[in-house]
């Protein structure tokens, strides 16, 4: 129960690379709806969160998933699942071919295995507590990231709102809105940016990001509520968790200010 095995890990596989087939195929053709929290949703979403929720219950039994598009209460499993089906639909129904798949396996209310897809770019990304991170994969390392030495920063549309209360400092980076909370933040793992500031997180959009950048050693400040604290039952579907992650300690010490500056009332 504590860690997948082999067998498990590939049957996951499997079911991601469905899903990200589906996607593909849907991409451009599917019309989105407004959901009652002002967010789209397209049927590409409930059919991927229904193939995540079915597949997980065979390859894991008994193992809670709480996902954006179903039950958003913590599981009161020991081991649990975290699902986003669809990260980026807004991108994903203007036909803006960056999107992603967020899965990611909780046990003692951390992140255990997790997953993350980017169908359009043919990546994934694979993170293990305690064995290491791979793309596609091959192995990276901090080295791996420490070398692109990026002068990039993402940021979410309601973090750019930082600018406006610093006027009078120039901003540490060369700010990306890029419109996907779950690969802003693990882009910043995988060397592509040296920081993401996310305003308002779920825990769907960053469940696997969380792990990845834990083992490849970004530090993580949250911002407000730490989601290590979820309790069996919670109900998540209105809860947000302030982060800034960074690439290493003195990019997350630059970047700090203006992740102060974003929480203030």
């Amino acid at each position: 129960m504590h860690v997948l095995s082999s067998d498990q890990l590939g049957a996951i596989h499997k079911l991601i690379d469905r899903v990200s087939e589906r996607q593909r195929q849907d991409f451009g053709h599917i019309a989105s709806d407004v959901k009652p929290d002002g967010t789209l949703i397209t049927a590409c979403d409930r059919w991927s969160d229904t193939a995540f929720v079915e597949g997980i219950s065979q390859i894991a039994p008994g193992e809670g998933v709480l996902s954006e598009e179903g039950s958003q209460s913590v599981p009161q499993s020991r081991a649990f699942w975290v699902v986003d089906p669809l990260d980026g639909t807004t991108n994903f129904a203007a036909g803006i071919p960056y999107w992603g798949i967020s899965v990611a396996r909780f046990v003692d209310g951390r992140p255990s295995e997790v997953f993350l897809d980017v169908p359009a770019m043919g990546q994934r990304i694979e993170g293990l507590r305690g064995r290491g991170v791979r793309r596609n994969g091959q192995v990276v390392t901090p080295e791996t990231r420490k070398a692109s030495r990026s002068a990039c920063v993402s940021l979410c549309s309601r973090s750019i709102r930082v600018l406006q209360r610093k006027p009078e400092q120039r901003f540490p980076g060369k700010i990306r809105l890029l419109g996907v909370a779950s690969l802003n933040l693990v882009n910043v793992g995988m060397g592509q940016t040296f920081g993401a500031l996310e305003a308002s997180p779920k825990i769907w959009d960053l469940a696997a990001a969380w792990l990845v950048l834990e083992e490849l050693g970004c530090p993580i400040r949250w911002l407000g509520e730490d989601p290590s604290g979820l309790q069996p039952g919670q109900d998540l579907s209105q809860a947000s968790f302030p982060m800034l992650a960074a690439g290493s300690w003195s990019e997350l010490s630059r970047l700090l200010p203006w992740g102060e500056a974003l929480v203030l009332s």
